[in-house]
């Protein structure tokens, strides 16, 4: 008989811990701590509000507040916006948590860990300011043209480089076992 016959209720644990679970919580907890140490260095130690430097021809330091999600999608300049972005970021991370529990190898879970770490890292910001810092702005121009980026932070480049970890997997991952998507 299973839990619920017994009594015991759901068993949480099953949802939340597998294989790879410690190890994708540890790079999470790694990518959340190195956007918050750069973003207070930055905003606390630097005052990039007041500095912003230029780093070479592609990229300058500028600090940009983003009430909304990611690219400045949906501002949100009220708290009940601030919130209900909160409470949807929670949800996305309880979600992400329960698939990291089902990484089947390290891949996925670093994947994974990376885009809870990115999350984290910005709903901090979201806590403690009412909004994200984005600093790292990257740009391109030629003689008639020029290309800006969006700005974006470490918790950022997190989370895209887990999207493309988890695209990596999902088309070649099991091709090392002799397997084929």
């Amino acid at each position: 008989m299973g839990n619920h016959a017994q009594g015991g209720g759901v068993n949480i644990r099953q949802y939340m811990s597998g294989p790879f679970t410690r190890f994708g919580l540890a790079i999470a907890l790694v990518a959340c701590v190195l956007d918050q140490a750069s973003k207070l260095y930055l905003l606390k130690g630097y005052d990039l509000e007041a500095h912003p430097t230029r780093l070479g021809p592609y990229f300058d330091f500028v600090l940009t507040r983003n009430t909304g999600i990611s690219y400045g999608l949906f501002q949100s300049q009220g708290p009940l916006g601030q919130w209900v972005l909160l409470g949807i970021k929670a949800a996305a991370v309880v979600l992400l948590w329960v698939w990291l529990s089902r990484a089947a190898d390290r891949l996925s879970a670093l994947a994974l860990g990376l885009i809870i770490g990115g999350a984290l890292g910005n709903a901090i910001d979201r806590l403690a300011y009412g909004w994200v810092a984005d600093f790292v702005f990257f740009h391109v121009s030629g003689a008639d043209w020029r290309f800006n980026w969006y700005v974006f932070n470490l918790a950022d480049v997190a989370i895209v480089a887990g999207v493309v970890g988890l695209l990596y997997e999902s088309v070649f991952g099991g091709r090392s076992n002799g397997h084929v998507p």
